[in-house]
């Protein structure tokens, strides 16, 4: 039989403290003073309960890249910055084209017992951008694939753009598309402007983003197809995609924490731990997307974890590796940028980290209320916290952390994955152990 959990004082995203009783995977009973017995009862005074995150944008880097990342390391990341789901990308080695690597994934994914792993597959065989991946065999697949995406290339073909978009719509998914003109960024390092110019490194200009995008709500119209966009970073994309919602297409997008806080003015510290695809971008640009965040245009925060080995970012800026990891700080980061500066409410957190990307993502059992008969997947979060970011304690294999040394606040106290906790008082609990 199963442990049952009794979190008591517990602050509800929208209501009042409560308890919640936790059993048999599923919330039981949410009330004041609840009197039923369970086996571990944990004081929430003072923390927020959020449902289960899901991310839409992860890299876990499994198979083959296992010196970054391994599905166990990416998960436990996930788990302690309060996600139970993610989606792995699919720029593995080798690619997740096929049936049996995206298997291969999700397989490993149930055996860490951290999160689900929902794998992406590839909508171009190799991430060439030359011929249609084997969609629907992934579909098809034990993985059941629902999102399709060459993430770290873009599929700039627009006659197999058209494809893809006709073809996932069939099988009921979505493409999702890294905006990325090629031939516009060709020797770019970092975003085109004024801090460019003075660097005298390749720009990276904003047109590059958004003519793709442009295109492509088009390409998603005329097809009557699903497109999701990932991690936006320009006001000037903010205002297509906008526009795209208005004419009632269905487009959805993401924002990653990074482009929510980060500017192109940090390049000139010459770190390399600041570069990134798409760059970071001016501090106009970082107020477009909170605000586009806020209004909903753009759905869903996105970390696009992208972990690298030391070797690959403790290097020359023009060799060094693209990303970041974000996991861990995801929900801190945009507390302080969306929550404390007014622009959303807890509730709304829990809107774009939780309920849209599992509706985008079409994940059964998270982003679901916090609620009785639902699945136990939430978080326990402590706003009140503040500390400064320790990249060594980080679960991550990798420690490519642009905020290193920063304070932050909150503090993802606690995480449970249908009513097992995968963290308790910070810290990790091995799978089972508590089950």
């Amino acid at each position: 039989m199963s442990t049952s959990y009794l979190i008591r004082n517990a602050q509800i995203v929208g209501g009042a403290p409560q308890d919640i009783l936790i059993a048999d995977g599923v919330i039981q009973e949410i009330g004041s003073g609840i009197t039923t017995e369970a086996d571990v009862d944990i004081d929430a005074h003072g923390l927020i309960v959020l449902p289960g995150l899901v991310d839409l944008h992860t890299h876990l880097r499994q198979p083959g890249k296992e010196d970054a990342e391994t599905v166990l390391t990416g998960t436990q990341a996930a788990a302690k910055g309060g996600y139970t789901a993610v989606h792995a990308m699919a720029n593995t080695s080798p690619v997740a084209d096929n049936a049996a690597v995206v298997e291969q994934v999700w397989e490993l994914g149930k055996a860490s017992g951290y999160c689900d792993v929902q794998p992406v597959g590839a909508v171009t065989v190799g991430l060439e951008g030359k011929e249609l991946a084997e969609l629907a065999a992934m579909h098809g697949s034990a993985a059941g694939v629902r999102v399709f995406s060459d993430d770290g290339k873009c599929v700039d073909d627009a006659v197999l753009m058209r494809r893809a978009l006709e073809y996932v719509k069939t099988i009921g998914g979505v493409v999702a598309q890294h905006a990325q003109e090629p031939r516009l960024t060709e020797a770019a390092q970092m975003n085109e402007g004024t801090v460019s110019a003075k660097l005298g490194l390749g720009g990276w200009p904003a047109v590059a983003e958004e003519a793709i995008i442009a295109r492509d709500v088009l390409l998603a119209s005329h097809a009557g197809a699903r497109l999701h966009v990932c991690h936006v970073s320009t006001a000037g994309s903010v205002r297509i995609i906008r526009w795209a919602k208005a004419q009632g297409w269905d487009v959805t997008a993401e924002v990653t924490p990074h482009h929510l806080l980060l500017t192109d003015e940090l390049v000139r510290s010459g770190d390399p731990v600041y570069k990134v695809n798409p760059p970071l971008r001016t501090e106009a640009d970082v107020l477009a997307l909170r605000s586009a965040l806020s209004d909903g245009t753009i759905d869903a925060v996105a970390t696009d974890h992208a972990p690298h080995p030391d070797a690959d970012k403790d290097c020359a800026w023009a060799v060094a590796a693209m990303g970041m990891v974000g996991l861990e700080t995801a929900l801190s980061v945009v507390q302080q940028t969306m929550v404390e500066t007014g622009l959303l409410t807890w509730e709304g957190v829990a809107d774009r980290m939780s309920h849209r990307p599992a509706r985008i993502g079409r994940l059964d059992g998270h982003g679901r209320r916090v609620s009785v008969g639902e699945p136990a997947n939430l978080v326990l979060f402590d706003p009140a916290y503040r500390g400064t970011v320790n990249a060594e304690t980080f679960a991550s294999r990798s420690r490519n952390t642009p905020y290193r040394g920063l304070e932050l606040p909150g503090r993802v106290h606690a995480t449970f994955l249908r009513g097992v906790p995968t963290v308790l008082a910070g810290e990790l609990v091995e799978p089972g152990e508590l089950a």
